[in-house]
């Protein structure tokens, strides 16, 4: 199911962060009672009744503030666009300043659907205050106090009341999303694949409004292709602000099955990428490296790059590796067979009996060390889930699974089954539970 998607918005110091927090049900975004501490956006995922949404906190915007205002606005902006709605954050306890009258311009710009959000309600200066804020000119307003509570429910019937209730019917298409940082030729890839095919079949809607997912179909089967390149006529702004870029990243991977993670062999592998990684893996999600720009490497070897690629991404050695030009269409051809393949990989169903023979062998082959007198003991696998597989190892004492023992379970199995391209799960459970 597509979640809607909620930006919060405002000058600095309105308590856009506790309200944020309150949304999503845990303490995600920092509050200090100083202006400006939220700069970079923050997302996460809220729930109220039996709705879902994603959350957007972003800095807050102060014409005064030379230094980090750009940045914050843009920011701001690209949240903006993300949304389905905003809520547009005031403070009741001192009223309307000119730094809201910059982010309601923003937002007339915008032509979202805007909720005003009137903050601090329980102070004694609101009722001064109270009136002035239907001069912003917006629709809706609802008074709340993001520390007591006072009104939230309110707000959150005004949230989800246009939220759909049904769930849309599961689409089995394998996809798949295009990742990393900017300027690593994220949409040049894209089109050369697609070009590549040449089987576009058709163009539907994505979960943001400028982007759209692309239906291809190779060897008879489609796959939707997820786009976080994204807002391509007026993006370039945007995306040229590097720190900035990830949230459209993290929100295709939440949707995705399998993760292009491309990187530019010229620049080599730099901290971001590594980051977009363990999203990547912490989402449980197939993932493809690609070293796109590989034409303008004239001076070293496949082979050693992989080295390369391998000594930086030490914990996601299972990952397939491909060496492609966007811009010269060069080895394309390689990406969609990998895609193949580990599209059945983090599907892979594995046999209980096979599945039990290979852990007995392994167990007997290296039997774990005693700890205090005891030692594991590993009574019965079973494979318990797929996207990613998930295996479920019953024992005496999961306390006595040393994370070493569970990195030579995890090869073994790899040893042993085809799961190139996907994480997988290792769970215990005490034969008591």
């Amino acid at each position: 199911m597509k979640l809607p998607t909620i930006a919060l918005v405002g000058r600095p110091n309105v308590g856009k962060s506790t309200i944020f927090n309150k949304m999503v049900g845990t303490k995600i975004a920092i509050i200090e009672d100083n202006p400006g501490v939220t700069r970079d956006r923050i997302y996460s995922e809220g729930k109220f009744n039996n709705y879902r949404f994603n959350v957007i906190d972003t800095g807050g915007i102060d014409a005064a503030n030379e230094v980090f205002n750009d940045e914050i606005r843009i920011q701001a902006e690209i949240a903006i666009e993300e949304a389905d709605l905003v809520l547009f954050i005031v403070d009741g306890k001192e009223g309307i300043t000119s730094n809201d009258l910059v982010v309601r311009d923003i937002l007339r710009k915008s032509n979202k659907k805007v909720i005003v959000v009137i903050n601090k309600v329980d102070s004694k200066n609101y009722l001064k205050h109270e009136f002035d804020f239907y001069e912003l000119g917006f629709d809706t307003y609802i008074p709340v106090s993001g520390e007591s509570g006072q009104g939230f429910y309110e707000l959150m019937e005004e949230i989800t009341k246009d939220f759909n209730e049904k769930e849309e019917v599961e689409d089995n298409r394998l996809k798949f999303s295009v990742v990393g940082r900017p300027n690593v030729g994220k949409s040049s890839l894209i089109n050369a694949l697609l070009n590549e095919e040449r089987v576009i079949v058709s163009d539907v809607a994505g979960t943001t409004r400028d982007a759209v997912d692309t239906v291809l179909k190779y060897n008879d089967e489609e796959y939707v292709v997820i786009d976080t390149a994204g807002m391509r006529k007026k993006g370039k702004v945007f995306e040229s602000i590097e720190k900035y870029s990830l949230l459209r990243s993290m929100k295709a991977i939440d949707r995705s099955d399998i993760c292009l993670l491309v990187v530019n062999a010229e620049e080599g592998i730099i901290e971001q990428d590594k980051h977009i990684a363990g999203y990547v893996l912490e989402k449980g999600k197939g993932l493809i490296i690609v070293i796109n720009k590989w034409d303008t490497v004239s001076d070293e070897s496949i082979a050693n790059y992989m080295k390369k690629v391998r000594n930086e991404f030490q914990f996601i050695t299972y990952c397939p590796v491909v060496f492609v030009s966007a811009k010269t269409k060069k080895r394309i051809h390689t990406i969609m067979p990998e895609i193949v393949k580990v599209g059945e990989n983090i599907k892979r169903e594995i046999k209980t009996s096979v599945l039990n023979d290979v852990i007995n062998d392994a167990y007997e082959l290296n039997i774990p060390p005693s700890y205090k007198g005891k030692r594991l003991k590993i009574y019965f696998v079973n494979q318990s889930g797929t996207k990613p597989p998930k295996f479920t190892f019953h024992v005496n004492s999961k306390k006595l699974v040393h994370f070493s023992y569970e990195r030579y379970l995890e090869n073994k199995l790899r040893e042993n089954f085809e799961l190139e391209g996907t994480p997988i799960i290792l769970q215990f459970k005490n034969k008591d539970e």
